[in-house]
């Protein structure tokens, strides 16, 4: 049995890393490989300190939706972790790289919940019901593990590499779009710098979405209406190495901007 202790002092690792903006050596030699309990008992950790604070959940993100990255950490599955309010910046607004570590970006579409979805097992048909609406999205993530020298575990116990969220302003239905087959392109200040498609998201991002709504019941705290899903990458991602802006021009749903400065 994993001690509350032990959890209390790796939660305190990242948080302190991420508050001082200090990466930190790898967790995982203090979880083993397949102790996906502790990994994700030490993320709940830092998502109850910041409940704490004050801070807000405003839904979730779901991580490794590629099967290539998959395969590279040796898992089979997506992995989780928790949007707050404050991580969620608007399209066009400035980020200060001072907020962040070691940032990278990815093109993602979001989806915004207008029912709960509390059912044991969700089917295709659950989801697209309950969803409002999708949004393209830029999703920077950010390892408070030092020089992304992760495995499943850390990625796990670090919040899912999460950091900040920048959401589009063209909201649209599900059946207006063609969520496989939609082809993404993101450029840095006018240039090529990633591609994609919905199937790069374990297939389709309802594969995605399905998998997280059954997860979060089985762990007792289900999506709830409002909740912003972001369903993982359409493309590879690509390093923030200084300031600079990233645009994500996705089929259907129009652009989304992320701008960085000093």
């Amino acid at each position: 049995m994993t001690s509350p202790q032990r959890i209390d002092t790796l939660a305190a690792r990242l948080r302190e890393a991420e508050q001082l903006r200090q990466p930190v050596a790898p967790v995982r030699g203090e979880i083993a490989p397949g102790d996906m309990a502790l990994a994700y008992a030490v993320q709940q950790a830092n998502v109850e300190a910041r409940l704490a604070r004050g801070e807000r959940i405003v839904g979730r993100k779901i991580g490794l939706t590629s099967t290539v990255v998959q395969r590279q950490l040796g898992v089979d599955r997506p992995d989780f972790g928790a949007l707050f309010a404050s991580m969620a910046c608007g399209d066009g607004e400035t980020i200060s790289l001072g907020r962040l570590i070691q940032p990278k970006v990815e093109a993602e579409i979001a989806l915004v919940l207008e029912r709960d979805l509390v059912r044991e097992k969700h089917s295709f048909a659950d989801i697209l019901s309950a969803t409002a609406y999708a949004l393209a999205a830029i999703e920077v993530v950010d390892s408070r593990i030092r020089e992304w020298d992760i495995s499943f575990v850390d990625t796990v116990a670090d919040n899912a590499s999460s950091a900040l969220f920048v959401l589009g302003s063209r909201p649209v239905r599900l059946d207006q779009l063609d969520l496989a087959g939609c082809r993404m392109t993101m450029q840095q200040d006018g240039e090529k710098v990633s591609q994609g498609v919905g199937a790069a998201c374990l297939g389709n991002p309802l594969n995605a979405a399905t998998w997280l709504a059954d997860t979060m019941v089985k762990l007792g705290t289900p999506l709830r209406a409002g909740d912003v899903v972001l369903t993982g990458a359409l493309g590879p991602m690509v390093a923030v190495a200084g300031p600079g802006s990233f645009t994500a021009q996705i089929d259907g749903l129009g652009s989304v901007r992320a701008v960085f400065g000093e």
